[in-house]
């Protein structure tokens, strides 16, 4: 006989499960989340977006005032170590945990923390943290358990010099240098932030490029913007060996090479969260990277069991993840379901990049004609004032129709600018178009003026044909 019974169980608190959980709430459901960390708010706020997103505001904010002349009057440059840097990251951990806890207090959801293991498709074994075993039934269940970084065998990540993208944020000094094994969004968003930090970075890349799915252009730039930092990158190298001693660490790799640093970050891959869920006794079975397939409606091959998030894969973002949560629950309750498409990219690297739509590759590719609108940030007079001149919007547009059929931007707060954009372009037809910049007036000076430049060039090269 269960303990409890709801109408659904989530596992897991982030950003997936948190979203599922409160639109259950609020259609009525009877709810319990459970989460295997000893407080709220998954990977997501202990170990992922929030607290690297941190690291890089703080580490922004050290790089201007070591390289902006107001501030000399201030005194010299200065240094930060790492520990330094991750006080301020913890702060916004706690604040991020306070407020996630307060949210199911306010909607009456009840936040079990425990270790979750299906029983059979209708019942849950909870392991709590006082070693009592917990019996928890439900009408459904959604599995939102995350990720977390892939570790090879044959690496020892045991040793006080190898991290991943969950460790490195315990490390308790600053290396000189340090090897990223990896360049995906976390490797290229660490090598900008020790970069920032004064560390030599290598950025080991398995591939011909940075990103390879962002506009060619906006890879271009990132690869120079790092370099200009002082990262090398290597590009199209896989590692044979990697030995570590109590002075760095060696990475031999296939092309003969032999790279040594202070420290190693591990970052090529993520893994699903389904290792000791007890898929087995539900009929479920995890890909080989740990991820479970799911249909439309994001109900496994389990027909009250749903999945939602990084434990899914594509595209693993915090926003998409939020969006199938809500999605997942109308889902449950028979209000139709939403498939996440085309959400907006955001890369937290110094500058950021941000994109949502078609690349300029995909448009050729699939013989669409287009053109492309450019402004460049340093002609902007708030990039001026505010000294963060690096950067670019582009507009891609269909030439006969004006449709916005994608936004790529590179340079400070695009993750932010790329959203205006994004509001036009999913506008229905005819109001998603380029036109649209030119004929409203923004304020100035701002950031968002940089779309009426962009849009005045793109509409120039159309009337040149």
């Amino acid at each position: 006989m269960a303990d409890q019974k709801y109408d659904l169980v989530v596992i897991g608190s982030g950003p997936a499960g948190e979203a599922a959980a409160m639109s259950a709430a609020k259609k009525g459901m009877r709810v319990a989340v459970i989460e295997k960390r000893p407080a709220a708010g998954g990977n997501c706020t202990h170990k992922g977006t929030i607290p690297s997103k941190a690291l890089r505001h703080a580490v922004k904010q050290l790089m201007r005032y070591n390289t902006q002349s107001v501030f000399r009057a201030l005194g010299e440059p200065r240094r930060l170590t790492f520990p330094q840097v991750m006080r301020t990251v913890n702060k916004v951990i706690n604040y991020q945990v306070e407020m996630h806890t307060a949210f199911y207090a306010r909607n009456r959801v009840e936040l079990i923390f425990g270790e979750a293991r299906f029983r059979d498709a209708g019942t849950l074994e909870v392991l709590l943290p006082d070693g009592a075993t917990e019996t928890i039934a439900a009408e459904k269940f959604v599995i939102a358990t995350g990720s977390r970084p892939y570790r090879p065998g044959d690496v020892d990540f045991s040793h006080p010099r190898i991290y991943d993208s969950d460790t490195i944020l315990e490390m308790q000094h600053t290396p000189h240098s340090i090897m990223i094994y990896g360049a995906g969004v976390i490797g290229c968003e660490y090598a900008s932030i020790f970069a920032g930090l004064g560390v030599k970075v290598d950025l080991i890349n398995t591939r011909g490029s940075l990103l390879e799915f962002l506009d060619d252009e906006i890879s271009d730039a990132l690869s120079y913007h790092l370099r200009d930092m002082g990262v090398t990158v290597r590009h199209k190298e896989e590692y044979a060996r990697v030995v570590p001693s109590d002075t760095g660490v060696i990475m031999e790799m296939q092309s003969g090479k032999r790279i040594h640093a202070d420290a190693l970050l591990w970052s090529n891959g993520r893994t699903g969260n389904t290792r000791g869920l007890g898929l087995e006794n539900i009929g479920l079975e995890a890909n080989h990277r740990g991820q479970l397939a799911v249909d439309e409606h994001y109900c496994t091959e389990v027909e009250n069991i749903y999945a939602v998030g990084d434990v899914i894969g594509w595209p693993s973002l915090a926003s998409a993840s939020y969006d199938q949560g809500r999605a997942v629950a109308a889902a449950i309750a028979g209000r139709g379901h939403r498939i996440i498409e085309d959400a907006p990219t955001g890369i937290y690297t110094l500058p950021e990049i941000s994109s949502v739509g078609k690349t300029e590759s995909e448009l050729t590719d699939a013989k669409v004609p287009y053109e492309v609108g450019r402004a460049l940030f340093k002609h902007t007079a708030r990039a001026q004032i505010s000294g963060e001149r690096v950067g670019m919007l582009k507009i891609l547009f269909h030439i006969d129709t004006h449709e916005i059929l994608g936004i790529h931007c590179f340079g400070a707060e695009a993750a932010e600018i790329v959203h205006i954009g994004q509001a036009i372009m999913k506008q229905p037809a005819p109001n998603n178009v380029i036109d649209y910049f030119v004929n409203t007036t923004f304020n100035y000076p701002t950031m968002a003026e940089a779309y009426r430049s962009a849009a005045l060039d793109g509409l120039n090269r159309v009337m040149r044909l």
